[in-house]
């Protein structure tokens, strides 16, 4: 147990990719003995809880049940910014009378931010992506601030700044790093990673939920291919149809395809003996046991399989996914196949180009002992609570 038991509020958006690789640390501070409070859209509610936090509803805007996110960044940055300025009024509701004595947010909760400076209480941020290194905004945010109607948009975060009780006044400043933040991602994947400020931004690596289910190796499989494209961009019938053709009927493979939510498995066609095909599965259960990784390069599929060892073909879909695949070939553990490239042949000729690479194994497995080497969960928490005391 804790030594102080203290109200810790968690505040996130309904992202699945996003609230996973925390949910570690959620467990570990409630059975520390710690208050807990989660504050995210009653979508996510089921995995918040089994943590034991105590859940804090309110609605998000975010597109997230339809995933129909916008290809243009500007119109992200707007939903994003029109999801915190409607949602902030609730959280101030819930803490208002019961505030925290640490906030921790979600890079996309500035509503967190925005209570926390009005309250006058700390707060430390969880990314579950990249985080900013000095000459960011140089190399990415001058080009973000050049966009059209990136103007309006800066404009419009200024004028809820001014009116939302922050202390922040600054849009980039407010949007950007705070004084202290746990990156919770490989520090491999960081880009620029010698330029992140160490006295801001701890990389403790993914912490997701160690309850987060089993998955049982079938006897005959002497390999295991797993292919996820994670929580958004999945309905891909066309790509699950060419893994199955590539991949399908391969002696000794086991295939395992998450198709997500949106995708009817009558759209894949006749499906071998030798795959399962489920809407969601235990990811990190199968890396464990896998031999080979096809994921979109979100930063959690990368983060897993870089944790468990495992060699990649990444298939980008979209948003950062693109610079995490270019990382995950550049480490030497990844071949990169764009979706419109896609096909049996292409696949399966990564997939042979992988195997028969000598030094993947080698790089695969050092970059595994450093990913476990960032502490997780433990380093974590530690860091949390070092954040109460007085």
């Amino acid at each position: 147990m804790s030594r102080h038991r203290s109200h810790i509020a968690i505040i996130g958006v309904p992202i699945v990719s996003h609230v996973l690789p925390g949910l570690g640390i959620v467990r570990e501070l409630v059975a520390r003995g710690h208050r807990v409070t989660y504050a995210n859209d009653p979508a996510l509610a089921d995995r918040i809880t089994a943590t034991g936090a105590a859940f804090v509803p309110y609605t998000s805007t975010l597109p997230v049940a339809d995933d129909n996110w916008p290809a243009d960044p500007v119109a992200a940055m707007n939903l994003f910014l029109d999801d915190n300025v409607q949602a902030l009024p609730s959280l101030r509701a819930a803490y208002d009378h019961d505030p925290a004595d640490l906030y921790l947010y979600d890079i996309g909760a500035y509503a967190a931010r925005a209570l926390a400076e009005a309250q006058g209480r700390p707060l430390m941020q969880l990314s579950p992506s990249f985080v900013a290194w000095e000459g960011y905004e140089q190399e990415v945010g001058a080009h973000l601030r050049n966009l059209p109607g990136a103007t309006e948009y800066r404009e419009r975060f200024a004028r809820w700044l001014a009116d939302c009780g922050a202390t922040t006044p600054d849009v980039d400043a407010f949007s950007g790093t705070p004084a202290r933040a746990l990156a919770l991602i490989p520090r491999a994947m960081q880009p620029s990673e010698d330029k992140v400020d160490p006295r801001r931004v701890t990389f403790v690596g993914p912490c997701p939920d160690a309850d987060a289910g089993r998955w049982v190796r079938p006897e005959a499989a002497e390999r295991v291919l797993l292919v996820s494209l994670g929580s958004a961009y999945t309905h891909r019938p066309e790509f699950y149809r060419q893994c199955l053709a590539a991949y399908g009927n391969l002696s000794g493979w086991h295939v395992v395809l998450q198709i997500g939510k949106h995708t009817d498995p009558r759209e894949l066609g006749e499906i071998p003996p030798t795959v399962e095909v489920h809407p969601w599965v235990p990811q990190r259960a199968i890396l464990e046991q896998a031999d080979v990784f096809v994921t979109h390069a979100g930063m959690g599929g990368c983060g897993d399989g870089l944790r468990a060892g495992v060699p990649m073909i990444a298939v980008p879909q979209g948003a950062e996914q693109f610079m995490n695949a270019d990382r995950l070939v550049e480490l030497g553990v990844a071949r990169r196949v764009d979706t419109a490239d896609a096909t049996a042949e292409t696949l399966r000729a990564a997939l042979d180009d992988l195997r028969a690479d000598p030094d993947v194994a080698r790089r695969s497995a050092r970059l595994r002992a450093e990913a476990l080497s960032e502490g997780g969960t433990p380093r974590a928490v530690r860091l949390i609570e070092e954040m109460l005391m007085p």
